[in-house]
């Protein structure tokens, strides 16, 4: 049975959708089938960042019952598979959206985990992405607003019955006007699972259309991410990667 994984957050810009791709791309890494679903229909940005922004079958047009959704899966070159949605201002239309969660079982039979990058934010969009997933997981700054934000992300998810995995930390400065980890988590009353540092070659793995772990896996953030997956796939995994050789990395 595939597993089924919202990745949400409650605010904005806090880094949900390179968690999206990079976590989906690390467990691709541990030679997990993973497909990656753009369910951030009014902003959607998987596309982009993977360099498929365009493409003859979207999200939207599942949802708007004109294709099924094997015909929206496409394959990125490192082998981790995205479903698209649309960037015509055309297609900002209403969607049936709480289809999303036969979308997801359907998709749960061709891979091991299906990854749902969620809008920001409780709106229905955001909470039918929710209710997909079997496992949550919250992005946030270690920022009071963010966290805030954060801990509605927490309780929404709770009272709709769901198991929220853990909190995942970005771009984190280790300055010092950001929250501790200590009182995020106690904040929070939810394990953080993973910390990733603010690092440039996330930037750049924009500009490649690629995800850090596969254009600078040897980055703090790549590094971050692998472990994290590595943690959801209950460590078998974490300790292999590390007794590798630098050089066996490299090329392996």
């Amino acid at each position: 049975m595939a597993r089924i994984i919202a990745i949400i957050s409650g605010k904005g810009g806090v880094g949900k959708t390179t968690t999206a791709i990079n976590l989906g791309a690390a467990l691709n890494k541990f030679k997990q089938e993973v497909i990656l679903v753009d369910a951030n229909l009014n902003t959607p940005n998987i596309g982009i960042h993977l360099g498929a922004p365009i493409v003859p079958v979207t999200l939207n047009h599942v949802l708007k019952n004109k294709a099924d959704i094997e015909e929206a899966v496409y394959e990125h070159s490192s082998g981790t598979k995205i479903v698209p949605s649309s960037l015509s201002v055309k297609e900002l239309t209403k969607f049936n959206t709480k289809k999303l969660s036969e979308i997801a079982k359907k998709l749960g039979k061709l891979s091991d985990f299906v990854i749902f990058d969620s809008a920001a934010g409780f709106g229905p969009e955001a909470m039918d992405t929710l209710q997909a997933g079997n496992e949550i997981i919250i992005v946030t700054n270690p920022e009071m607003p963010a966290v805030t934000d954060a801990l509605k992300a927490v309780k929404v998810a709770r009272e709709l019955g769901k198991e929220v995995k853990g909190i995942i930390v970005t771009r984190q400065k280790n300055a010092k006007y950001e929250m501790p980890l200590s009182s995020i988590k106690s904040m929070l009353e939810t394990n953080i699972i993973g910390v990733i540092p603010e690092d440039d070659s996330i930037k750049k793995s924009l500009t490649k259309r690629d995800a850090v772990v596969h254009t600078h896996p040897r980055s703090k953030a790549s590094k971050k991410y692998q472990e994290i997956a590595a943690k959801i796939l209950g460590g078998k995994y974490e300790k292999e990667f590390q007794n590798k050789s630098w050089w066996s990395r490299l090329f392996g």
